[in-house]
């Protein structure tokens, strides 16, 4: 966060910087085009947020009932890989629609804690999971920009972003759903380079609906598994996304 915190603070002194006289514009008529198109990479910071069920009766093979309470929790922000391309449409002035279709390349870290299974020295038994991501993301943004001076424009940003997850282990403790839907907000600058516009932004992405696969359970090979797979009721997943715009 210190890190995301940082960028912010620097983007908004170097638009300060620039902005002190006036000079002469790189690319004047860029932003007259009905259409523009582009390519971007980045990079982004995956976390999902758990809603424990709490403690589980659970029947054994043997007929034997227990009652377990098991702790499902994303235990910190795990860095992946964005690319993809771009392109934004004129609405007027200071408004654009822009597309996104993007690559994220990624995972999020679980940690399983079992308080009704303890080890040899009374601890509560802890247990993993890498939960690898690799979402087809198509964002539909509305993007509002400040006027230009010189050779930055600062803009916000906000809209709704359908994800495809292509990845996900049958076997695992808890499988994510194919499809999700998020909603991102975001700010950014672009910077009218002699040759090209380059565009720093950073998002965050929030997923609407529940992405725990809920049938995942009963399809697990191993019957002690289940009770980790049916210890969360349901999870959001988080993203905060830097990109960088080459236009």
């Amino acid at each position: 966060m210190r890190k995301i915190l940082t960028f912010m603070i620097l983007l908004a002194a170097v638009c300060r910087g620039y902005a002190q006289e006036r000079t002469a514009q790189n690319k004047p008529y860029i932003d007259l085009r009905p259409l523009h198109f582009g390519i971007l990479v980045g990079m982004h910071m995956q976390d999902i947020e758990m809603e424990n069920v709490g403690p589980q009766t659970i029947t054994g093979a043997d007929g034997t009932v227990t009652e377990q309470t098991i702790l499902c929790d994303a235990d910190n922000w795990n860095p992946g890989f964005s690319v993809g391309v771009t392109a934004e449409a004129r609405i007027s002035a200071n408004l654009s629609a822009r597309l996104t279709p993007t690559l994220h390349f990624g995972a999020k870290h679980l940690s399983f804690v079992n308080l009704s299974r303890l080890d040899e020295n009374g601890r509560p038994t802890t247990s993993t999971q890498d939960l690898k991501n690799t979402y087809i993301s198509i964002p539909l943004d509305i993007k509002f920009s400040a006027p230009r001076f010189n050779n930055h424009r600062p803009y916000v940003m906000a809209g709704i972003n359908p994800m495809i997850n292509l990845t996900g282990k049958a076997q695992d403790y808890i499988r994510l759903k194919r499809y999700d839907t998020f909603v991102e907000v975001g700010l950014g600058c672009d910077f009218y380079l002699p040759f090209f516009k380059f565009i720093p932004e950073l998002k965050f992405c929030y997923s609407l609906t529940n992405a725990l696969d809920g049938s995942h359970a009963d399809q697990l090979q191993d019957a002690s598994m289940r009770a980790y797979a049916n210890s969360v009721r349901s999870g959001h997943s988080k993203m905060f996304v830097l990109t960088f715009y080459f236009e």
